[in-house]
């Protein structure tokens, strides 16, 4: 009985070890995402639809579940979150950019990013959002310290402000001398954005939370099936460890 529950903790650490990894390490910024905050879910939706869908497809995830899932009422949904035109909510979210001219713009096609959280992970995602800065020797005058030399325009900029990427410096007492000291570059807005920094940190969460929501709709459902089968395995287990005994006690 010992051995198997060692043997059946040992099992679920390393099954927390996994998703800890998959999660994504070294990275500037942690996302703290809730896939029950419908809320949440709802605002990185419209958000998404409104500076994303433009370019980016999502195309193997549909309106009409998405609506469902996230509680948005169908007028509300088609109103606001579809805007090509003659599509219903039963179609795949798409946008009506051709590739080839994608492809010209932007020197590739931009990604679609129905699975992009699951390929990344979430903190990826929320760090790039929080990462764009002005640099004029790109095409669309920005760069990204996550992925760099990026190939797109800083969508969120009106949100945001104008991000700038600056040294920073803080003076330490060093072998009894005050010392400026360079703690890396960090990236400071300029204020001028509609959003303030907390107000921009959750809107590139909301994003961050619908697209985690996406590239696994029913992850909420399997966690829960998951924890449901390791106990009826770890209650077979023991019944089985038990029942073993009581036959090879007679045998004994």
């Amino acid at each position: 009985m010992k051995k198997l529950i060692c043997t059946f903790g040992l099992f679920v650490g390393l099954v927390s070890s996994a998703a800890f990894a998959s999660s994504g390490g070294g990275l500037p910024f942690h996302a703290d995402v809730d896939l029950t905050d419908k809320a949440s879910l709802q605002r990185g939706a419209k958000l998404f639809m409104n500076y994303c869908s433009g370019c980016h497809q999502m195309q193997y995830q549909r309106y009409e579940r998405t609506f469902n899932d996230l509680g948005i009422p169908l007028d509300a949904g088609l109103e606001n979150l579809i805007f090509t035109k003659n599509t219903k909510v039963g179609a795949h979210i798409k946008n009506a950019m051709p590739e080839k001219s994608a492809a010209k713009w932007f020197g590739a096609t931009p990604p679609d990013l129905t699975l992009e959280s699951r390929l990344r992970g979430a903190d990826w995602i929320y760090s790039y959002l929080k990462s764009f800065y002005v640099d004029p020797s790109r095409p669309f005058g920005v760069n990204n310290t996550v992925f760099k030399d990026v190939g797109m325009p800083h969508v969120l900029q009106e949100l945001q402000g104008v991000p700038h990427k600056e040294e920073h410096f803080e003076e330490q007492l060093i072998d009894g001398e005050l010392q400026r000291v360079s703690l890396g570059e960090r990236i400071v807005v300029d204020g001028s954005g509609e959003l303030s920094e907390d107000e921009y940190d959750r809107a590139a969460l909301d994003i961050t939370n619908f697209m985690v929501y996406v590239g696994e709709p029913m992850i909420l459902e399997r966690q829960s099936l998951g924890w449901k089968a390791l106990l009826y395995c770890f209650i077979f287990f023991v019944l089985a460890v038990l029942l073993k005994k009581e036959f090879w006690k007679d045998v004994k």
